[in-house]
């Protein structure tokens, strides 16, 4: 790793929301952190326990940024990152603990790479920390549906960390529990979508960032532990109900035209088809989350298309090259998983990757 001789600006702001316990877990060892020329913010989501009462007392160097109502992960960092100036922004989940150097490698890899967008270091799992963590793992990449999976994490199959992903990758998106993104382009490129609230918001800023031409990469010399979950856990209608959602505000706003037309009612159906299965499964929750994501997604079709014409016009603004498709898997997730059995990145034939399948 080649350490830059000038040292950027990073800013690190965590959203907290009712996070007093992350905090007084995850703030003293984020403040030992090495990197030289780094400042700390704590965007609070209008928290009801005592959270900012505990930063004031304890880590009065940390700025506060408080926010008058709970404005969710997307309205809640733009909001925040608007008061805040640096040449690199970490956006950090509170509930995240950092290990020793972790900034230095990815920073030195943006430096080196004027066309890096974006970053992410890996994940791992926090209460299982040989385990590759869930939210974002070794790298997030899309299939030929638009369906996520990461480098160490295909759905709920987790692999544990051996080594085996330990070269850095061009991947397709960064993980919003630990994403770096260089600030001028966070702005450029209009920031974390409102509309999207919570889940699946990164992806879709990661993908105004490819299809302005910019590559996002994950870099394993850099490591975090994700406890996952600190704000909806698994399980939770409310976040089935998100997940698909904004699965379908994503591909709305972002698939090529010529692929919109067809992609999108497949993705419907496939939805409805995991929304019986939970219910045969007697979760009738999920079941009711998923039809509710339907509905509401019809209901704000008007706005989206709006949004997809906003899109196109901030990537046209930003772009530097024609649109990256590097850590795009051109196979089926969903066949090769269930139907195939491989449930781990490296049963994946490599052909079917654009760019190295690393």
């Amino acid at each position: 790793m080649q350490i830059p001789l000038h040292y950027p600006h990073v800013a690190v702001v965590i959203l907290c929301w009712n996070g007093r316990k992350f905090l007084e877990q995850f703030v003293p060892p984020l403040l030992k952190t090495t990197y030289p020329n780094v400042s700390y913010y704590v965007a609070d989501n209008a928290s009801t326990d005592d959270s900012l009462d505990y930063l004031r007392q304890h880590f009065p160097w940390v700025e506060i940024i408080a926010i008058d109502e709970n404005q969710g992960f997307s309205t809640g960092y733009n909001i925040a990152l608007k008061q805040v100036q640096a040449d690199y922004y970490v956006l950090l989940n509170q509930d995240v603990e950092v290990a020793p150097g972790w900034i230095e490698p990815v920073i030195a890899a943006m430096q080196q790479g004027k066309h890096i967008g974006a970053a992410q270091p890996k994940l791992r799992a926090y209460d299982s920390k040989t385990d590759f963590e869930y939210a974002g793992a070794a790298g997030g990449y899309t299939d030929s549906l638009g369906y996520m999976f990461c480098r160490g994490r295909i759905f709920d199959a987790v692999e544990p960390d051996t080594g085996q992903y330990d070269t850095p990758a061009e991947i397709f998106w960064a993980s919003g529990a630990a994403m770096f993104v260089r600030a001028q382009l966070y702005h450029q490129i209009g920031g974390l979508d409102d509309t999207f609230f919570a889940h699946m918001e990164e992806i879709d800023l990661c993908w105004r960032i490819k299809s302005a031409g910019y590559s996002i990469v994950y870099c394993p010399d850099s490591v975090v532990y994700h406890v996952g979950g600190g704000s909806l856990p698994q399980g939770n209608p409310r976040k089935t109900y998100l997940n698909f959602r904004n699965n379908l505000f994503l591909l709305y706003k972002n698939l090529p035209a010529y692929q919109l037309w067809y992609k999108m009612p497949v993705r419907l159906a496939l939805d409805c088809l995991a929304a019986f299965k939970s219910l045969a499964g007697g979760n009738s929750n999920d079941f009711w989350a998923i039809g509710r994501a339907h509905r509401h997604f019809f209901r704000a079709l008007p706005s989206l298309r709006k949004r997809r014409k906003e899109n196109w016009q901030l990537i046209r603004g930003a772009s530097v090259a024609g649109p990256n498709r590097n850590g795009s898997y051109k196979g089926l997730i969903i066949w090769d998983f269930f139907f195939r059995k491989k449930t781990k990145f490296s049963q994946l034939d490599s052909s079917k990757f654009i760019g190295a399948k690393q």
